[in-house]
């Protein structure tokens, strides 16, 4: 009979998936992979200012406070990984099979696109 281990997944009260669109990191001291994941996005003022026109409505902003939130990015970093030399090593080995997982499914649909753009289907008039 062959040997068999099982894994249950068990998610934690504090687990919550989260976008991100970026990674900041490096080797620690100690030889570890540090990863810190970012979302990226232009900041949000702490207030705006807008003209008021003669019947009272908002008119267009004049200028956002502090003035240099037209200038600059923000970078949230709501999650980072910590792991061993051989951990980063599996992992790049994983990541490269979802991506070429990913790679299929996008050739598919773009040659899937293809053929129905040459049919004609998919045209609104």
């Amino acid at each position: 009979m062959k040997r068999e281990l099982r894994f249950d997944y068990i998610f934690g009260d504090e687990y919550r998936p989260v976008f991100v669109n970026g990674a900041h990191g490096g080797v620690s001291p100690r030889g570890e992979m540090v990863i810190n994941f970012y979302h990226e996005r232009p900041p949000l003022p702490d207030s705006v200012t807008h003209e008021l026109s003669p019947d009272g409505t908002i008119g267009r902003e004049v200028q956002p406070d502090p003035a240099s939130v037209a200038t600059t990015m923000v970078r949230s970093v709501d999650a980072g990984i910590i792991m061993s030399y051989e951990n980063a090593r599996n992992f790049h080995l994983w990541l490269g099979e979802r991506l070429r997982e990913m790679e299929a499914l996008e050739k598919a649909r773009v040659a899937f696109a293809a053929d129905r753009q040459k049919a004609g289907e998919g045209t609104t008039h």
